[in-house]
């Protein structure tokens, strides 16, 4: 049997429209047309391009080791290349998981790192990888952001209603 997406009204005039997220657009609102489809996509091409990085990175490693440099010079190239991928997958987890806005420190500094961000590229699409598992990557951030604007869309539209009951306490109430 098949699932049947979840079926929601029209949103009213006014209310908030949910961000897109690339390859999704908004689709990750009920997870209709062609999402599962999509995460599908989403999760091999992440795979395979991560699969492509640390070919070139294997390259680069086998280009180094064929200069005769030694041993410590080897092993410092594949320690950085750890640490770089390391760096790439903690910032792109917590980009996906927790938004831009959460990103401090070292994390935050997009420029000033462009250079262990490419290294540690390979990182960054595994980490990509394994959230698009999960749900479609950055949908719990577009979600919980889409849900706080509902809840403050639903809170205005009740205070102007006229509802005392819907209003915030202390509102409406005169001082003698």
């Amino acid at each position: 049997m098949s699932e049947q997406p979840p079926t929601t009204a029209p949103a009213p005039a006014g209310a908030p429209v949910p961000e897109a997220i690339r390859f999704f657009g908004t689709t990750w609102l009920d997870r209709d047309n062609g999402y599962w489809l999509r995460r599908v996509g989403v999760s091999v091409g992440s795979l395979a391009a991560a699969a492509a990085a640390v070919l070139v990175l294997r390259f680069g490693v086998e280009g180094v080791a064929l200069s005769d440099n030694g041993g410590f010079v080897n092993g410092l190239l594949t320690a950085a290349i750890v640490v770089c991928s390391m760096m790439c997958v903690r910032r792109t987890w917590k980009l996906l998981t927790e938004g831009r806005d959460q990103l401090t420190g070292w994390m935050a500094e997009d420029k000033s790192l462009g250079a262990v961000w490419l290294i540690g590229g390979a990182g960054s699409l595994l980490a990509y990888f394994a959230r698009s598992l999960v749900e479609a990557p950055g949908e719990a951030v577009k979600r919980a952001a889409h849900e706080r604007a509902v809840a403050q869309h639903v809170k205005r539209q009740a205070g102007r209603s006229g509802r005392p009951d819907a209003k915030a306490p202390g509102r409406g109430k005169r001082k003698k």
